[in-house]
């Protein structure tokens, strides 16, 4: 799979993805990454990239005419001249506090194509018809507001690139994990594993210990102890419903919950009362 990456700031990426997961995926050839600076697709003296918006207002905008050549240039059409969406095997995707929220779920699906081209706003963003004309998606990674899109697409290429087959060691634990797929998005059997880690079906995750057994006069839970995996994944489904209730309960709203689920947390409320 290959990603692009349109901005102004190609020195920022130089370190996100020397090391770890997506490091050894560009090594293996599993992940290629090509970083595209905007300034060499502009053609007068000063390299301009960006100017004012009309209407008036704080800021600047960047320009139109970089990006689409920029674009051209990596062989990327307008939409209205690609081919149809559907049997499209690539996605231009402009990072914007204004964009879609970015899910675990996007994730998944951009990682099954072949490409994805990432466009770095600065300043005030990019000028709209850019958007029009080459964007399928406009993301964003969070209600906040950031400096540029560059942290956003260091953020999507790695949650996406660790989906690519073959770029975990263990491909299961992209599944076994928050946000993961439900049971019945699943096909790979795993021997061992408990039920509960058979994708998240929304929630979070459970707690994770490893030795010591007692840390700071803390102890390990005594089932996860114990070797009754019943118990273990009983205990386990109970705490991602418990965490996800304390942290995110807006996630509950369309979490996959058993008639069991749901009686946990009937009662996990009212501990919390």
């Amino acid at each position: 799979m290959r990603f692009e990456i349109l901005t102004i700031f190609p020195e920022i990426f130089r370190s996100f993805f020397e090391f770890g997961v997506v490091s050894r995926a560009q090594k293996t050839g599993l992940v290629e990454i090509g970083i595209h600076d905007l300034r060499q697709f502009t053609h007068d003296r000063h390299r301009t990239v960006d100017d004012r918006p009309f209407g008036g207002g704080e800021g600047m905008v960047l320009k139109a005419e970089p990006l689409a050549e920029a674009l051209t240039s990596i062989g990327i059409q307008p939409i209205a001249a690609r081919i149809p969406a559907s049997a499209s095997r690539e996605a231009v995707v402009l990072l914007s506090a204004q964009g879609h929220p970015f899910t675990q779920s996007i994730a998944r699906e951009l990682a099954a194509l072949d490409r994805v081209v990432l466009l770095c706003g600065r300043y005030e963003g990019i000028d709209e018809r850019i958007n029009q004309l080459y964007c399928d998606r406009e993301l964003s990674i969070g209600d906040y507001v950031l400096s540029g899109g560059e942290l956003a697409a260091a953020v999507v290429l790695d949650a996406t690139a660790r989906l690519i087959p073959g770029v975990l060691g263990n491909e299961a634990s992209s599944e076994f994990e928050s946000f993961g797929p439900g049971d019945a998005a699943i096909t790979t059997s795993v021997e061992g594993v408990p039920r509960s880690q058979h994708g998240s079906g929304g929630l979070l995750d459970y707690p994770h210990y490893t030795r010591p057994a007692e840390f700071h006069g803390l102890a390990v839970p005594e089932v996860l102890m114990g070797g009754d995996h019943a118990a273990v994944r009983k205990w386990r489904r109970e705490q991602q419903l418990r965490k996800t209730l304390k942290n995110r309960p807006d996630l509950l709203q369309s979490a996959a919950l058993s008639k069991e689920d749901l009686k946990i947390l009937e009662r996990l409320k009212t501990e919390e009362l």
